[in-house]
């Protein structure tokens, strides 16, 4: 049984999964997800991380409301948009980029909303094009648009960087913290890997291998503009300290 619940905009977003299974080819029932819960504080970056495989892009999908065979539940924000960017753009090949943002876009999100979004991120030039006369560079920075177009009150970020090179990478994270700095929203983002949620979090939660709980919640006291190579070094150097376990392979 579960259940997706209201709950008050400034609320902590609550997240109780007592567990949830899936089936493999064979018909063996494997754990994902037990004994999971963890609150989200309202506009802030909260980053998820474990190794592959653990569970994140499930618990994501869950609260995205896209899978609810689960037991536990949900408190999602009253009436709640909810912006999504997957670990691939999914942008549809048969529609410009202008109308593959539009086809998400808000009812209130005008045109002006639009071009300001897109000189923002840097596609401006890019909106009369189609998906695949871009890279995949600039397809991420579609996805990253496409999802603050919604105005969203919740946005969730499904390893949102990955398969990129890691200067390319490294734009677009601090291209994400520009954007979502300036439209302030509750996000929550997964990742494998150290140094991105590092520079991104708020709070970084710690995951556990599959089935996957809560290991630890840590606040980085330093805000995101002021985590230079150094910072970010040093924050690394001490979360791996004291958590060896989860951060050698990161």
């Amino acid at each position: 049984m579960n259940d997706t619940r209201p709950a008050g905009a400034t609320s902590p977003f609550e997240i109780r999964i007592e567990e949830k299974t899936h089936l493999s080819a064979d018909g063996t029932a494997l754990v994902a997800i037990r004994d999971f819960a963890l609150d989200v504080a309202p506009e802030s970056m909260t980053v998820l991380m474990g190794p592959s495989g653990c569970g994140k892009t499930t618990l994501l999908r869950i609260v995205a409301g896209l899978d609810d065979r689960f037991t536990g539940s949900v408190g999602i924000p009253s009436g709640a948009r909810i912006g999504l960017m997957f670990q691939e753009p999914r942008l549809l090949p048969w529609r410009t980029v202008r109308q593959n943002i539009e086809l998400v876009a808000a009812p209130d999100f005008s045109a002006d909303d639009l071009e300001r979004l897109a000189q923002s991120v840097g596609i401006a030039d890019m909106l009369p094009r189609y998906p695949q006369e871009l890279s995949l560079g600039l397809a991420r920075r579609v996805a990253l648009a496409r999802a603050f177009a919604t105005k969203p009150d919740l946005l969730l970020l499904d390893e949102p960087f990955v398969s990129l090179d890691e200067r390319t990478a490294d734009r677009l994270r601090r291209l994400l913290l520009e954007v979502w700095q300036a439209r302030p929203t509750t996000a929550l983002l997964v990742t494998h890997n150290a140094r991105e949620a590092i520079l991104l979090a708020d709070e970084l939660v710690l995951l556990a291998p599959r089935p996957t709980h809560v290991i630890a919640v840590e606040r980085i006291a330093v805000p995101q503009g002021k985590r230079d190579t150094k910072t970010i070094e040093a924050i690394h150097a001490d979360l791996l300290r004291r958590y060896p376990a989860n951060f050698l392979a990161s």
